[in-house]
């Protein structure tokens, strides 16, 4: 992504009314985002779009996207959190 009025954009959209989604999220956009490949890009805009309270479902182990591409995205979203708990 080259224009910083998207990155703005999404980075705004990474700001959530549940604040266990947001300290996801947030970071892991703030971090990883520009080293994804444009389709995964396009996948974490697809995951923003979302409701809250399935990605809170999502991020807590409830329930898993039907898709298998936004279910590997929250699994990487999780386990990036998790490495950087760990350390």
């Amino acid at each position: 992504m080259n224009d910083s009025s998207d990155f703005k954009r999404l980075q705004w959209q990474c700001r959530r009314g549940i604040k266990e989604v947001e300290v996801l999220l947030l970071p892991y956009f703030e971090t990883q985002f520009n080293q994804l490949d444009r389709d995964d890009q396009q996948l974490f805009e697809c995951l923003l779009a979302c409701h809250d309270v399935d990605l809170f479902d999502w991020f807590t182990g409830r329930g898993k996207p039907e898709d298998q591409e936004l279910a590997r995205l929250v699994d990487a979203i999780l386990q990036f959190v998790g490495s950087r708990v760990r350390t």
